[in-house]
């Protein structure tokens, strides 16, 4: 006979044989399934280390409690149908078959195990989160597992993962020099999860130079951390800045260039975002397809809604007013109670929920500990959006000239032919218009309810008084620095400090300059 054919028959029964080591058994599976938390663990990760598809189908099964014991066996078993873990032959589930109890050491296991499993993925993506699942809950029982997925990897970018996954298991080497490199190598990933596990090490580290490595090595990681956790708190305060700006937009109007203290201000931004929550509710009923553009639909009708209520305040009430600040402010003020019992009539007294489209959901990794979510992202631009709106309506179009010239000199502006009613209704809705897209902007980031407007009322006049009343750009500066220099005050001294101390600063810069940041110059002025 051909020599080759022996050779390739000795090959099959190689394979064969291998094939067979690796294949799950009726014993492994019970080992895995039932005793004691330490044997099941060491069960798991003997059967990871020589898995295969069933080991993997068994694993799943574990973690979705789909697993239960019968006759000395372990079953799988799903919608009240059995199937044998080695064959996945279809069996008849016994009357007797008892649940298996996963703890929660047994289920971290149970999730790193299937971790390690993916690691053999065609799945790129799954290869590399898999890899950096076992980063953080590195094991000494997994670093074979770990060197056979490194020697078979063909990307690049999982294999540093890998490597920072053996690194990460290999600081609890016996080996001092082993534990020292492995520092080093942790060093060159600056990720709050490395420094977590270095700082673990370092605590019952005694080797005083693997010791002196692992502080080094922190060290490192620390200096690159910082500027992510630096340009953090400013795009925080950016995005706060944006939302304050946005909630100040129609305060300008209505305060800075009609002189009105509007005290419902707050509630009118209240409107939009139950408008908001209206639209959210329509399109998941009527149009569930659709969803993810409901709150393309929602910005003018947010706007619209809080408009018509303005120009109703307007011309209900406001318009008697004129020239009385105080009755004004009292008036307002009493309006912003009833639209918030008129809320918690019509919707209740819990917050709604309002849920942001998929195409804001998640954020851009721009560093290690710096993600930037889109919903931040997007109110950002939207404020910029509504800004450069609003400056065009005010500074280039006819309706601005006439509010300009309205508020300015209200007599001459009449002579002129100007319907000055008009032009103080308009105005008022178009304010009050701004506010309700900045309670639309506001659903997507926070809770929806009655108080909403009582949250940012303040806020919204020390912007318009800090930037100077009338003044677009003071509105600006002043929104922006109050939002990044409160997000700073907030890490040095916390929250309720942070307001008090930012509170301060303005009283103490509106007493040296009472006019604002900007403060306006000419006639208008006197």
């Amino acid at each position: 006979m051909n020599p080759s054919f022996f050779s390739r028959l000795l090959a099959c029964l190689l394979l064969c044989a291998t094939v067979h080591a690796h294949a799950l058994t009726a014993e492994q599976a019970m080992a895995m399934a039932a005793g004691e938390t330490d044997d099941r663990v060491a069960a798991v990760q003997q059967a990871v280390a020589e898995s295969g598809e069933r080991t993997a189908a068994f694993l799943q099964a574990l973690a979705d409690d789909a697993v239960k014991i019968a006759g000395g066996k372990a079953l799988i078993v799903r919608d009240d149908k059995g199937q044998d873990p080695v064959t996945g032959d279809e069996v008849p589930v016994p009357a007797d078959a008892e649940d298996i109890i996963n703890n929660n050491r047994m289920r971290g296991e149970i999730d790193t195990a299937l971790a390690g499993l993916a690691l053999f993925g065609k799945d790129e993506a799954q290869r590399l989160a898999a890899a950096k699942a076992l980063t953080k809950e590195p094991d000494a029982a997994r670093l074979p597992l770990l060197e056979k997925a490194l020697a078979q990897e063909s990307s690049e970018k999982i294999k540093v993962q890998l490597q920072l996954a053996r690194a990460a298991t290999l600081l609890g080497s016996e080996d001092a020099a082993q534990r020292i490199a492995a520092a080093q190598a942790l060093s060159a990933s600056a990720t709050p999860d490395t420094r977590l596990l270095l700082n673990e090490r370092a605590s019952v580290e005694e080797d005083a130079r693997v010791k002196s490595a692992l502080q080094a090595a922190l060290r490192a990681i620390d200096s690159q951390l910082a500027w992510g956790e630096r340009l953090g708190v400013v795009f925080s305060g950016i995005s706060l800045g944006s939302i304050l700006l946005l909630v100040a937009l129609g305060l300008a109007i209505t305060y800075g260039l009609m002189g009105v203290i509007n005290m419902a201000h707050g509630e009118l931004m209240m409107v939009g975002a139950y408008a908001t929550y209206v639209v959210q509710g329509a399109f998941q009923k009527f149009f569930p397809g659709a969803f993810d553009w409901y709150l393309v639909a929602a910005v003018p009708l947010a706007f619209i809604a809080s408009a018509l209520v303005g120009a109703v305040l307007e011309r209900g009430v406001l318009r008697f007013l004129y020239g009385r600040p105080l009755e004004t402010l009292l008036a307002t003020w009493g309006i912003s109670l009833v639209l918030m019992q008129l809320v918690r009539s019509i919707f209740g007294a819990q917050n709604v929920g309002v849920e942001n489209p998929a195409w804001m959901s998640g954020g851009v990794q721009v560093l290690s500990n710096l993600t930037l979510p889109y919903n931040r992202l997007v109110i950002i631009g939207f404020a910029i959006a509504v800004l450069l709106g609003m400056a065009y309506l005010i500074g280039r179009t006819r309706l601005g000239l006439f509010v300009r010239g309205v508020t300015q000199n209200r007599p001459i502006a009449s002579c002129m032919g100007v319907n000055t009613a008009r032009i103080d209704t308009v105005a008022f809705a178009l304010g009050s218009g701004i506010a309700g897209l900045a309670g639309c902007a506001l659903s997507q980031v926070g809770n929806v309810g009655p108080d909403l407007g009582q949250s940012y009322i303040v806020d919204a006049f020390m912007v318009v008084v800090l930037g100077g009343v009338g003044q677009l750009a003071g509105a600006v500066y002043a929104a922006l620095g109050l939002g990044i220099l409160n997000k700073f005050l907030e890490g040095w001294a916390g929250a309720v400090l942070a307001k008090i101390a930012v509170l301060v600063l303005i009283i103490v810069f509106i007493q040296k300059r009472p006019q604002g940041i900007f403060a306006v110059k000419g006639r208008a002025a006197d």
